[in-house]
C-alpha cells in the first residue's frame, strides 16, 4: 500500500473529494480513489437508495455492458455489511475473483459494490480501508437522496414509474413464455425423463428469478407507508420528547405502497410543517396526519394556536411539492387554529383537461366569489373567518390556476358560473 495512506491528512483528502462529487459522478469518483488503494478493472454498485437507476456500472466497457442486476443480486446476497469479502462469483457473464464492499448506513437502505481486482492477493489492511470509504460514501449517499432537492425529483419519479412498466410488460410476457414450457414439459410428451426434469428445473428457476427482479424492484423503489411513517416518527422523536407541546402522529391507515421519493419528501414535508407550526404563538397540541386518498397522498398538520401568522409554508417546501405536481391547501381560522395539508400525486401521470374553473378547490372556489363580488381580502376574510394572509395565498392560487393575471379577470370567469354569495359563517 502506498505509504501516503498512512497519512490521516492523505484519507482526510480522499474523504473530502468522494463527498464534493456530483449525484451522477460518485461511483465513478470512488471508483478513481479505490483504484490508488485496490487496482481494478470494473465495479457495480447496487444501492437501495437511488430509485431511478439501482445498480451502476463504471470501468471496462466490455464487463460493464454485460452486467445484469440478476448477477449482482447474488452478490448482494453473500455479502456483509462494514466487512470487504474477497470471493469467486459471476459478474458480466464470466466467473471471476471479486471483492465485495457492503454498507448499511443508519439513514438510507444501503448499497453493495462488486469490485473486479486486478490481483486477487489484496492485503487486509487495503481491504478493511476500502470497507471504510465504501461506508462514508454510502451514508452520504442515504443522507443525499433522504432530502433530494425539487430538479432531483421530478426525474426519479419519472424514471421510476417507467421502470416499473417496462418491469411489468417485460415480467408478463416471459412469465407466460416459462409458464408455456413448463405445460409442455411436464406433458410426458417427451421420451427422454433426464432432459425433462433437467428442463423443468431449468424453468422453475428462471420463474423464480423474474419473479426475483420484480419484488427487488419493489424493495429498491418502494417504501411500505406504514415503515416509512415510522421512520418519520424516529426522526421527531427527540423533538417530541423535549417540546412542552402535545404533538400526536397519527400513523397511516393500511400499509400501501409508496414511491422511494414520495416517502422521502412526505418526511421532509412533515417534518417542515411540524417545525411551522410549534414556531405558531400559543400552540399547545398539534395534530400530524397521513392519509392515502385514491392516487394522492395528504399530508396534514393542525395546530390550536388561536393566533394565527402567515400559514403560506416555506419556499423550499412549495418547491419540493411542485416539482412533483402537487398542491397546498390552508385554512387559518383567527381564535380556532391553523390546518395546513399538502396533497401529493403518488405518481407521474397526465390529467385530463379541466375547464378553469374546475382546477379550483372547494375553498378557494369561495374565495373566487368574494373576489366576484367586489370584496377586499380583509373582507372575505371577515366573512369566511380566515386570517388575510390564508385569503392572499388562496387569490395567488386562483389567479395561478385560471391563468389570469388580474382579480378581474377572475372574477369575470366567476359571474360566467352564477356563483352564490358569500355567506356569514358561524363560530
Amino acid at each position: 500500500m502506498d505509504a501516503s495512506w498512512s497519512d490521516p491528512r492523505h484519507v482526510l483528502d480522499v474523504v473530502d473529494r468522494l463527498l464534493s462529487a456530483p449525484r451522477p459522478h460518485l461511483l465513478l469518483r470512488f471508483s478513481a480513489e479505490l483504484g490508488k488503494l485496490i487496482p481494478h478493472h470494473a465495479a457495480a454498485m447496487q444501492t437501495g437508495d437511488c430509485p431511478r437507476s439501482p445498480l451502476k456500472v463504471v470501468g471496462d466497457q466490455a464487463i460493464a455492458d454485460a452486467v445484469t442486476s440478476v448477477e449482482l443480486q447474488r452478490l448482494v446476497d453473500r455479502s456483509e455489511p462494514g466487512r470487504a469479502l474477497v470471493v469467486d462469483g459471476v459478474l458480466g457473464g464470466v466467473e471471476r475473483w471479486l471483492v465485495l464492499l457492503s454498507s448499511m448506513p443508519a439513514v438510507g437502505k444501503g448499497a453493495v459494490l462488486a469490485v473486479v481486482p486486478e490481483d486477487t492477493e489484496l492485503p487486509t489492511v487495503e481491504l478493511e480501508l476500502a470497507a471504510q470509504l465504501w461506508h462514508v460514501l454510502s451514508t452520504d449517499v442515504g443522507q443525499r437522496a433522504a432530502d433530494p432537492g425539487p430538479d432531483v425529483l421530478a426525474s426519479n419519479l419519472a424514471a421510476a414509474t417507467a421502470r416499473a412498466q417496462a418491469i411489468t410488460d417485460l415480467g408478463q410476457t416471459h412469465a407466460a413464455t416459462l409458464a408455456t414450457l413448463l405445460a409442455v414439459l411436464r406433458s410426458g410428451r417427451l421420451s427422454d425423463g433426464v432432459a425433462r426434469r433437467t428442463a423443468v428445473d431449468l424453468a422453475t428457476d428462471a420463474l423464480l428469478e423474474l419473479k426475483g427482479v420484480v419484488d427487488r424492484d419493489q424493495a429498491l423503489s418502494e417504501e411500505r407507508a406504514a415503515a416509512a411513517f415510522a421512520l418519520l416518527r424516529a426522526q421527531l422523536a427527540d423533538l417530541v420528547r423535549h417540546t412542552e407541546v402535545d404533538v400526536d402522529l397519527v400513523d397511516p391507515a393500511g400499509d400501501a405502497s409508496l414511491p422511494q421519493d414520495i416517502a422521502h419528501t412526505a418526511r421532509t414535508m412533515t417534518r417542515g410543517l411540524v417545525l411551522a407550526a410549534l414556531d405558531r404563538p400559543s400552540t399547545t397540541r398539534l395534530r400530524a396526519s397521513w392519509r392515502l386518498d385514491g392516487s394522492v397522498l395528504r399530508i396534514t398538520v393542525r395546530d390550536d394556536s388561536p393566533e394565527v401568522v402567515d400559514a403560506i409554508p416555506a419556499r423550499g417546501l412549495t418547491d419540493r411539492l411542485s416539482a412533483l405536481g402537487g398542491h397546498w391547501e390552508v385554512d387559518a381560522v383567527p381564535g380556532w387554529g391553523t390546518t395546513v395539508t399538502a396533497v401529493l400525486p403518488l405518481g407521474v401521470a397526465e390529467p385530463p383537461e379541466l375547464r378553469p374553473l374546475d382546477r379550483l378547490n372547494p375553498r378557494e372556489i369561495e374565495v373566487l366569489t368574494g373576489i366576484s363580488q367586489g370584496l377586499r381580502n380583509r373582507q372575505i376574510a371577515e366573512h369566511l373567518q380566515l386570517s388575510e394572509h390564508t385569503v392572499k395565498f388562496h387569490v395567488r392560487n386562483i389567479l395561478d390556476k385560471l391563468d389570469v393575471s388580474s382579480r378581474g379577470e377572475a372574477a369575470a370567469l366567476a359571474r360566467d358560473l352564477r356563483l352564490e354569495p358569500v355567506a356569514h359563517r358561524t363560530a
